[in-house]
C-alpha cells in the first residue's frame, strides 16, 4: 500500500490564491474587452465568434496551473510505500564452517567447501530477520562475519570464504568456541550454531566437549553436519604436470558430532551428497522457527521532480498558445 504525503504541508495554503488568481483573470478579460452601447445589433446577430475569441482564456488558466503545480512541486510530496510486513523477533545464529584442505575433496561437486557454502547461502536468504554470523576453523578459529542483519556483508564474506588461508588442522573445539562466544551475550531467547566439519579433532586449544557444555550453559544449540561420503573422496592435489587425484579416507568423528548435539539438546546429521546437506539445511529451518510480532516498515519515495516536469511541459505549451496561436501579449 502507499500514501501520499508532503514534507512542507504548510506550503499547500498557497493554493487557496489559485481562486483569486481565477477571479482577477475573469475581471481582467472583462475590462479588456469593454461593452458597447449600439442602437441595432440585428446585423450582427449572424456574426460568430472565431476560436480565437472563445478560447482566449486556455493561456491564462494553464499559467494558473502551473502555479498551482509548482507550489504542490515545494511542499515536497512522497509517497510512502508501506508494506504490511510482520516484524519478526529473529534469533541468533551462528555457521561454523570447517575450511580445513580436506574440505576441498570432491565427493561433493564442484567440493564440499563450495557446496557447503552454497547451501549455506540460500538457508541465510530464507532467514531474513534472524542475525547470522560465520566463524571459519582449520587449525585455528576466527570471526569472519559476526552475526548481523545486513545479509548482503554476510553472504559477500561467505563467497570469499577459502580455504588455505589458516593453519592446517581441523580445531572444532576452537571452531566451537569462537561461534559461542559471539552469541553467548545475545538477549535473544533462542540461539543456534550449526557447526560444519569434514574431519576429526586433531589440534586446538580447546575440548570439543568443554565447549559443548559451555554452549549448554548459555542455553546454545548446536547443530552439527558431518560432510563427506563413506569410504574413500577424490582429493586434489598440483603436480608439474597439472591437478592430480588422490584418494583420500573419509574420516568424520561421528561420535564427537553426536556428542556435542546431544549435550546442547541438537542434532547430528551426516551428509553424503549435495542434495542431503541441502535437505540437512531445510530441516533446521524448519525447526528453528521465529516468534512473530506486528509491525510494519515504510519506504519514502520523493515524486515532487515530476511535478517539476510537469510544469516545464505545461509552461512550453503555454508559451507556445499565448504567443504563436493566440498571438497575445504577456
Amino acid at each position: 500500500m502507499s500514501s501520499l504525503s508532503f514534507s512542507y504541508p504548510y506550503l499547500l495554503l498557497l493554493l487557496l490564491l489559485i481562486p483569486l488568481f481565477i477571479v482577477f483573470i475573469i475581471l481582467k478579460d472583462k475590462k479588456r474587452h469593454t461593452s458597447l452601447k449600439y442602437s441595432d445589433i440585428n446585423q450582427f446577430s449572424k456574426a460568430r465568434k472565431t476560436w480565437r475569441i472563445k478560447f482566449r482564456l486556455i493561456p491564462d488558466y494553464l499559467r494558473v496551473l502551473i502555479i498551482a503545480i509548482i507550489i504542490i512541486a515545494i511542499a515536497r510530496p512522497h509517497f510512502y510505500l508501506s508494506k504490511d510486513n510482520k516484524d519478526i523477533e529473529g534469533i541468533n545464529i551462528v555457521v561454523a564452517l570447517d575450511v580445513s584442505p580436506s574440505m576441498l575433496s570432491e565427493d561433493f561437486k564442484p567440493n564440499r567447501l563450495e557446496c557447503a557454502k552454497s547451501v549455506a547461502k540460500e538457508f541465510i536468504e530464507n532467514r531474513t530477520t534472524d542475525a547470522i554470523g560465520l566463524v571459519v576453523f582449520s587449525g585455528e578459529a576466527f570471526t569472519q562475519c559476526p552475526p548481523t542483519i545486513d545479509h548482503n556483508v554476510l553472504l559477500h564474506l561467505l563467497s570469499t570464504t577459502e580455504s588455505g588461508n589458516l593453519e592446517d588442522g581441523t580445531a572444532i573445539g576452537d571452531g566451537l568456541a569462537v561461534a559461542i562466544n559471539r552469541i553467548k551475550d545475545s538477549k535473544t531467547k533462542s540461539k543456534v550454531i550449526i557447526l560444519i566439519t569434514d574431519g576429526v579433532n586433531n589440534t586446538g586449544q580447546v575440548d570439543p566437549i568443554s565447549a559443548a557444555n559451555f554452549a549448554k550453559q548459555y542455553g546454545i544449540r548446536v547443530y552439527t553436519i558431518g560432510v563427506g561420503k563413506q569410504g574413500y573422496a577424490p582429493y586434489p592435489y598440483q603436480t608439474p604436470f597439472g591437478k592430480q587425484y588422490q584418494n583420500v579416507p573419509v574420516e568424520i568423528d561421528e561420535g564427537l558430532l553426536k556428542n556435542i548435539a546431544k549435550e546442547t539438546s541438537g542434532k547430528y546429521f551426516r551428509s553424503t551428497e549435495n542434495s542431503s546437506l541441502e535437505n540437512i539445511f531445510q530441516e533446521i529451518d524448519k525447526m528453528e522457527k521465529s516468534r512473530i510480532n506486528v509491525s510494519f516498515y515504510q519506504q519514502t519515495r520523493d515524486v515532487g521532480y515530476r511535478f517539476v516536469f510537469v510544469a516545464l511541459i505545461l509552461l512550453v505549451l503555454e508559451s507556445f498558445l499565448r504567443f504563436v496561436v493566440f498571438r497575445s501579449k504577456f
